[in-house]
């Protein structure tokens, strides 16, 4: 099953980090995003302007409520940057990248 494909979860405190080895192969899933400091997934969106960038935030807004997950969204004029990490341990878990690939989907032109 793809990330795209799956549900984000309940996180608590006692909720794992995952190893450089886990996310190691699920950021094949997703060119484009990056981890930082082994504490949060980041990408940059490139828009024509300002008015697709907020469009695109409202997309990844939505899928954020379904998913109960939710990123901080920096818009700028012609730009989204997108840094997800799970509040609840301040880290990495799987569901970090489930969203990444569902920000993604959101967003995609042809909405695949």
């Amino acid at each position: 099953m793809t990330l795209r494909e799956r549900h984000c979860v309940p996180c608590t405190a006692t909720t794992p980090r995952i190893s450089v080895a886990e996310y190691g192969r699920w950021l094949q899933e997703l060119p484009g995003w990056h981890v930082v400091d082994d504490h949060h997934l980041y990408r940059r969106y490139p828009f024509p302007d300002f008015a697709t960038a907020l469009a695109a935030v409202e997309k990844i807004a939505a899928v954020a409520e379904a998913e109960g997950h939710h990123p901080e969204i920096t818009l700028r004029w012609g730009e989204v940057e997108v840094r997800i990490w799970t509040h609840a341990i301040d880290g990495l878990t799987e569901n970090d990248f489930i969203l990444a690939a569902k920000c993604d989907a959101a967003i995609a032109p042809s909405g695949t």
